[in-house]
C-alpha cells in the first residue's frame, strides 16, 4: 500500500511569504485562495495562541477547493507551555487562575471549557470536509523526568472523535528505552507520533530524525524544522533558531523519506516549519519563532524527507507532511520541490515561474 501524501507549510500568511512568494501587493484577503492553488495542505499555527472566530474559519473554507485539507494546532494551554491569561477567549480569561508570574493555572474544568470553545469553528471546518489532524505541540518542558505519557490521557479521550498528532519536543521521549513506551503510548491511543526532520544534535529540545514511526494507519506526519544545529540550539529568537534553506539534494532526500512513510499509511502530511520573519512571539524567548524555524532544505535534504514520507505513508491512509522553516520563502519553495520529488503535479502559474 502507498498512501497519498500531502505537502505544505505551517502557516500561509508569514511575512517571508508577502515578501517574496505571494505576487506583489496581493491583497492578504486573497493569499490563502492564490497558496490553495499550489498546496492541498496547510498547518494553521495561529490556533496556537487563539481561538479563531467562526467567521474567519468560515472565510477560509470558502477560499479553498474542496479537497483542501487544514491541520489545525491545538492551543497553547493543551501543551503544558506557560500560558498568559490574555490568549484565553475573553469569557475564559475571568475564569482563569493565574501565578505570580501571570501565567494560568491550568484545570481540568479549564481545559474542558478551552476545548469545548476551541471545536466550535473546527466543527466548521470538519462539515467542510477539510479538518486533517488536530497538532498537540508539546513544550520542550514536558519531559519524562517531570512528566508521565498518562497526563496526556484526559486530552486523548476528549478528543477521541478527532485525529490527533502529538508531536514531542524533549528528545528523550525518543531515545533509549523511552522510544519503544512512548510509540506504545501513541499506538494505544490511536494518536499520530509526528516524525521530523531536524539538525543533528543530542540538545534535549532537537528531536532525532532517525525515528520512522507511524502509530495510526489512516495519517503518518512528518515535520521539517531545518538542519541548521547551531542555530537550533543558541539562538536567541525563534527566527534564528530555524533559519535554514533545504537545498535540492535536501529535497530529494525528503521526498525518498516520504515515500517510504507514504507505504505504512493512506496519507502522509508533510509540513515544512523552517519559519523566519514569523510575527507569533517564540514560546522560550517571546521574541518571533521566525529565527527558530530559519532554514532552506537542499537537494538532497528533500531527498532524504521524500523518502521518509513515503515509508511513513505506507502505515496510514494520509500522510500529512508540514513545512514550518517560514523563513522568506524557504517553506513554499521546499514544500514545491518536495511535490515535484513525489512525483506529484505541481501548478505553476505565470507569477511563480521566477521561483524555478
Amino acid at each position: 500500500m502507498s498512501g497519498k501524501i500531502l505537502v505544505g507549510t505551517a502557516s500561509w500568511s508569514d511575512p517571508g511569504f508577502v515578501e517574496r512568494w505571494y505576487p506583489n501587493k496581493m491583497p492578504a484577503s486573497d493569499r490563502l485562495s492564490w497558496y490553495a492553488q499550489h498546496f492541498d495542505l496547510v498547518e494553521v499555527n495561529s490556533t496556537f495562541y487563539s481561538v479563531p472566530e467562526t467567521r474567519m474559519v468560515e472565510r477560509w473554507c470558502a477560499a479553498t477547493p474542496n479537497d483542501f485539507t487544514f491541520d489545525v494546532k491545538l492551543h497553547q494551554l493543551f501543551s503544558f507551555h506557560s500560558t498568559k491569561a490574555k490568549l484565553l477567549p475573553p469569557e475564559l480569561q475571568r475564569r482563569a487562575e493565574t501565578d505570580a508570574k501571570g501565567n494560568i493555572k491550568s484545570t481540568p474544568d479549564l481545559q474542558e471549557a478551552l476545548l469545548k470553545r476551541f471545536l466550535l469553528p473546527m466543527s466548521i471546518i470538519r462539515n467542510a470536509g477539510k479538518l486533517g489532524v488536530l497538532l498537540l505541540q508539546l513544550s520542550p518542558a514536558f519531559s519524562p523526568r517531570k512528566h508521565q505519557l498518562s497526563e496526556l490521557e484526559p486530552l486523548i479521550e476528549m478528543l477521541s472523535d478527532y485525529d490527533l498528532a502529538i508531536e514531542f519536543r524533549n528528545r528523550n521521549w525518543a531515545v533509549g528505552d523511552h522510544l519503544d513506551s512512548t510509540i506504545d503510548f501513541v499506538r494505544k491511543h490511536r494518536a499520530i507520533f509526528v516524525n521530523v526532520d531536524a539538525p543533528e544534535s543530542d540538545h534535549f529540545t532537537v528531536m532525532p530524525s532517525d525515528v520512522d514511526k507511524v502509530t495510526n494507519s489512516k495519517v503518518a506526519y512528518l515535520r521539517l524544522h531545518g538542519r541548521n544545529a547551531k542555530a537550533y540550539v543558541t539562538g536567541k529568537t525563534v527566527a534564528a533558531r530555524f533559519d535554514y534553506n533545504y537545498s535540492d539534494t535536501e529535497i530529494t532526500e525528503v521526498a525518498e523519506r516520504s515515500k517510504k512513510l507514504a507505504q505504512e499509511a493512506r496519507e502522509l502530511h508533510v509540513i515544512f516549519n523552517n519559519n523566519n520573519l514569523d510575527y507569533a512571539p517564540a514560546y522560550v524567548t517571546g521574541k518571533t519563532v521566525a529565527a527558530r524555524f530559519d532554514y532552506n532544505y537542499s537537494d538532497t535534504e528533500i531527498t532524504e524527507v521524500a523518502e521518509r514520507s513515503k515509508k511513513l505513508a505506507q502505515e496510514a491512509r494520509e500522510l500529512h507532511v508540514i513545512f514550518n522553516n517560514n523563513n522568506l520563502d524557504y517553506a513554499p519553495r521546499a514544500a514545491l520541490c518536495l511535490r515535484k520529488a513525489l512525483g506529484q503535479i505541481v501548478r505553476t502559474p505565470a507569477e511563480t515561474l521566477e521561483l524555478f
